[in-house]
């Protein structure tokens, strides 16, 4: 991720923690609400520009680099002992995906079978194990990242594997908001690298808009779930098929 899209990202979470719309924004910057989204969009920011945003939201140039550098520092990976903790808990990772697409408290306890006293325990929990910073009176700040990685064969890969991944598939793609899309090919390496380049951009702005998107109330968002895959493979068929050398 380049530095700007940092900047971009820090922006936009001190953006929402304050409750300034682009619309209030543009006011103090006397600029128009559509070349604010367009500046956000393209990541455009001149320095006398970022000065000005820094002074709408009272914090300094200085101040916002900082926080830049500990927004980086969110955690990308967790550890095995930490994967293995989550997944032996369904309740735990039940407040772990919560917590990681902003919902509150009083959301989690309201829609699930949780009640108050054992949902403190599970954000203490995750306090523990340093995905959340537990505030008072139930607020909590994420320390891990939208976009963080599953260990490779690890516990929540197996376990997204197993109780996941194969029921989302299995389930018609016959909803609205629903997708499904495959499509095989042989390809060069170049274009390999291309496409995984592309897939990995679109990760990562799907992540950054589940970041934006945990301001709006429960009640105006609703759970997706996004399947990005590519590796080597050939249709079982097809491979039967194949003379043996």
């Amino acid at each position: 991720m380049s530095q700007l899209e940092d900047v971009c990202i820090t922006l936009k979470g001190l953006l929402k923690q304050q409750q300034i719309t682009y619309k209030a924004l543009a006011s103090q910057l006397a600029m128009s609400e559509a070349n604010v989204k367009r500046m956000f969009s393209l990541k455009q920011f001149t320095l006398a520009r970022l000065e000005e945003i820094c002074q709408v939201l009272t914090i300094s140039l200085s101040d916002l680099f900082v926080l830049v550098e500990q927004q980086k520092k969110k955690l990308s990976q967790l550890t095995v002992e930490q994967e293995l903790e989550l997944v032996n808990d369904v309740k735990l990772i039940l407040v772990a995906a919560c917590v990681r697409d902003g919902w509150s408290f009083d959301d989690i306890i309201t829609h699930y079978q949780i009640d108050k006293f054992e949902c403190i325990q599970l954000l203490a929990k995750l306090d523990r194990l340093k995905m959340i910073q537990l505030l008072p009176n139930n607020q909590y700040k994420v320390l891990i990242a939208q976009d963080f990685q599953w260990i490779p064969h690890g516990p929540l890969e197996q376990f997204m594997t197993k109780d996941g991944i194969s029921t989302f598939l299995a389930t018609p793609f016959t909803e609205e908001n629903s997708f499904r899309f495959y499509i095989r090919g042989t390809y060069s390496q170049t274009s390999i690298d291309i496409i995984k380049r592309k897939l990995n951009q679109l990760k990562k702005e799907v992540a950054l808009l589940n970041q934006e998107d945990a301001a709006l109330p429960l009640e105006n968002r609703q759970h997706v779930g996004l399947l990005l895959a590519m590796r080597p493979w050939e249709l079982p068929l097809f491979q039967k098929l194949r003379r043996v050398e």
